[in-house]
C-alpha cells in the first residue's frame, strides 16, 4: 500500500499575448503581471497559475501465485488506485486595494485585457481505477514452453467538476460542469509459445521458435454535464458533449532464431494484424450526435536480424523490421481541441508506418563493451497535432503527417572495473537528423512543416554514469544527461527552448552516495541537478534537489 499527501507546483499559466491588448485606459488597472517572452519570442503576460493540485493517492496492490507443479505457475495480481485532487489558481493580478483579480476587463501598463470566467480554472477530481492481471506459464527450459496472460484496466470512477462561473465566487458554489469518464478502460489476451527443437541435445543449428496470438479491447466513453446549480456537489444536468468509441487488436506473430554455424545467427519473424474500429460517435450538444462509421484493416510486419561473430572479440549486426502503430481509440474520437472548431476529432486517421533499419559494431576491448550503431527510420502517417484545411475551415487537431525520415548513429560504452577496480562505466552519445520530409497538414500556413525537424528529437544527446565501489560497504555514483536543442511545435517556430510551453536543451549532473551500515540497514543520500541547471519541458523541470533514504530490508 502506499499513500501520497502532495501539494505541488503549477504546471500551467495564465497568459495574454503583449499584442492582442487594446491601447487605452479601459478596465481594471491591475499590477503583478509578469512580462516574459513565449516559445517563439513573442511578448507575453504570466496573470497567474492554473493546475495547481492539493492531491490525494492511494495505490493498493496484491499478488499471489501458485506453482501447480515445478514446472508451471500462475500468478494473480489486484491492482487499486484512487486520486482525489483540488485544482485552485492563483491569480497575480491585484487591483488598487490589493485584492486579486481573476475575471473581467483588466488594464496592465495602458493596455485593456479580457478575462473569462475560466481562465483561471477552479477544479474537484475523484478517480477510482481497478486492474486485474492474471497469467500461467511455463518454465521447463526444454523443449516447449507456453504462458496465456490476461489483464483488465477498469475507469471504475473518473469524474472531474470544473466552476464555469469565475473566482473567488465559484469557491463557494455555481455554474459548471461534470465530465464523468466511467467505463473507459481495455483489456488483453495473450497466448505465447516457445518451442526449442533439439533441447536438450542443443544440436549444431537449433532454432528456438517464438510465436503467440494477441487480442487487445479498447473501450472510451466521456460525458460532459452542464450543472446549474452548485458544481461542488450538484447534479448532472443537461449534455454538453459526449464522446465514445471501440477499438479492437487481434495479431499472430512468429519468430525463429536460428543458429546456423558457431560464427552466425539469424532472426526472422513476421506479425500479423487486424484492427478495427467501431460505435464511435461525438455529440457537441444535448440534441446533436453524429455516428462514425466501422473500420477494419489488416497489416503484416516482418522483422530480420543477422548477427556474425567477426572475431573472438567483435560482433556485427545488421537488422530491419516494420512497425504499425493504431491510432488510439481516443485519438480516433477523443475531443482533442476547442469546441469552437467545427470538427473536434478525426474518425478517419491513418495507422502510423515505420520502416527502421540498425547495423552495428560490438568489441569487446577488456573490462568493457563498445558498441557503435547506425540507424535510419522513415515513418508514413505519422501521428501529431496540427492544422488542416477541411472543407475550407482550419481545423487543429490529432493528423497524420505523411512522412518523416531518422537518419542516426550511436555509440556507447559499458563496462566493469574500468580502469581501476571498483570503477564502473556506462554512457552513451547519439546523433539524430530528424525531419519532415512530406506532409499536407500545416501550423500557420501550407508547407511550414516540411524540412523541419521531427518534434522532441534533439540532435545530439548524451548520458554518463559512473560508480565506484569503494569497498563492500560505501558506493558513489555520478550520473550526467545532456541533451541538445529541441522543439516542440511541427514548424519548429518554438525557437525559444527556456520558456513556459517550451522544450529547451539541457546538461544536469545527478549525485548519489549509498553507505551500507549493516547487514539490513542501509543510508542512501542524493543531490539530483547538483549544477542547478535551469531547463523546461512545457513546464520548468526542477532544480537542485535533495534526497535521504533510510532502508531496512527484512
Amino acid at each position: 500500500m502506499n499513500r501520497t499527501d502532495s501539494v505541488g507546483q503549477p504546471l500551467v499559466f495564465a497568459t495574454k499575448v503583449v499584442s492582442t491588448g487594446v491601447k487605452g485606459s479601459a478596465g481594471t488597472a491591475v499590477t503583478g503581471a509578469v512580462q516574459e517572452l513565449d516559445r517563439t519570442n513573442a511578448p507575453w503576460l504570466i496573470l497567474g497559475t492554473n493546475t495547481q493540485y492539493s492531491t490525494v493517492q492511494n495505490n493498493v496492490k496484491a499478488k499471489i501465485a501458485y506453482d501447480f507443479s515445478p514446472t508451471v505457475r500462475a500468478s494473480y495480481t489486484l491492482g487499486y488506485w484512487d486520486n482525489t485532487s483540488e485544482g485552485r489558481p492563483v491569480s497575480y493580478l491585484k487591483d488598487a486595494k490589493g485584492n486579486p483579480v481573476y475575471s473581467g476587463k483588466i488594464n496592465v501598463a495602458g493596455s485593456s485585457y479580457d478575462l473569462g470566467a475560466t481562465n483561471f480554472n477552479l477544479s474537484n477530481e475523484k478517480l477510482a481505477h481497478v486492474m486485474h492481471g492474471l497469467s500461467v506459464k511455463s518454465n521447463t527450459k526444454g523443449e516447449w514452453d507456453w504462458e496465456a496472460a490476461a489483464s483488465l484496466f477498469d475507469y471504475n470512477k473518473d469524474q472531474l467538476r470544473a466552476a464555469t462561473t469565475a473566482m473567488p465566487g465559484a469557491l463557494q458554489g455555481g455554474a459548471g460542469t461534470l465530465a464523468d469518464q466511467g467505463g473507459t478502460g481495455w483489456s488483453t489476451f495473450a497466448l505465447k509459445g516457445t518451442w526449442r527443437p533439439g533441447t536438450p541435445d542443443k544440436v549444431k543449428g537449433a532454432h528456438i521458435v517464438d510465436f503467440g496470438f494477441q487480442q487487445e479491447n479498447y473501450k472510451l466513453h466521456s460525458l460532459k454535464s452542464n450543472i446549474t446549480s452548485n458544481w461542488i456537489d450538484g447534479d448532472a444536468g443537461s449534455r454538453a458533449t459526449e464522446i465514445g468509441g471501440k477499438t479492437s487488436l487481434q495479431s499472430l506473430y512468429a519468430q525463429d532464431t536460428w543458429s546456423f554455424s558457431p560464427q552466425w545467427k539469424a532472426v526472422f519473424g513476421a506479425r500479423v494484424e487486424h484492427w478495427t474500429a467501431q460505435d464511435g460517435f461525438s455529440a457537441s450538444s444535448a440534441t446533436n450526435t453524429l455516428d462514425y462509421a466501422s473500420r477494419s484493416e489488416t497489416f503484416v510486419s516482418p522483422k530480420a536480424a543477422l548477427a556474425f561473430q567477426a572475431a573472438s572479440d567483435t560482433v556485427i549486426k545488421a537488422s530491419t523490421g516494420r512497425a504499425v502503430r493504431m491510432p488510439t481509440v481516443a485519438e480516433l474520437y477523443g475531443a482533442t481541441s476547442s469546441a469552437t472548431l467545427t470538427t473536434i476529432n478525426d474518425p478517419n486517421l491513418k495507422p502510423e508506418k515505420s520502416w527502421t533499419t540498425e547495423l552495428s559494431v560490438e568489441k569487446d576491448v577488456g573490462n568493457a563493451l563498445l558498441r557503435a550503431t547506425l540507424f535510419r527510420e522513415n515513418v508514413k502517417d505519422s501521428l501529431y497535432s496540427q492544422s488542416l484545411l477541411v472543407d475550407g475551415k482550419s481545423v487543429s487537431r490529432v493528423q497524420n503527417v505523411d512522412a518523416i525520415r531518422t537518419n542516426g548513429i550511436e555509440l556507447a560504452l559499458s563496462g566493469n572495473d574500468v580502469l581501476a577496480k571498483g570503477l564502473d562505466l556506462s554512457g552513451s552519445v547519439t546523433y539524430a537528423d530528424s525531419r519532415i520530409t512530406a506532409n499536407k497538414g500545416f501550423v500557420s500556413k501550407a508547407g511550414d512543416t516540411i524540412g523541419r525537424y521531427q518534434p522532441r528529437v534533439p540532435v545530439w544527446r548524451a548520458t554518463t554514469l559512473v560508480s565506484y565501489r569503494f569497498d563492500d560497504k560505501l558506493t558513489t555514483s555520478l550520473g550526467m544527461r545532456y541533451s541538445g536543442k529541441q522543439f516542440s511545435t511541427l514548424d519548429n517556430a518554438d525557437i525559444n527552448g527556456f520558456a513556459y510551453q517550451a522544450a529547451s536543451k539541457y546538461f544536469t549532473v545527478d549525485l548519489r552516495v549509498r553507505y551500507q551500515i549493516a547487514k539490513q540497514w542501509s543510508l542512501a543520500v542524493g543531490i539530483d541537478n547538483l549544477n542547478n541547471y535551469q531547463y523546461w519541458n512545457f513546464h520548468p523541470y526542477p532544480q537542485r534537489s535533495y534526497s535521504a533514504q533510510l532502508k531496512f530490508d527484512l
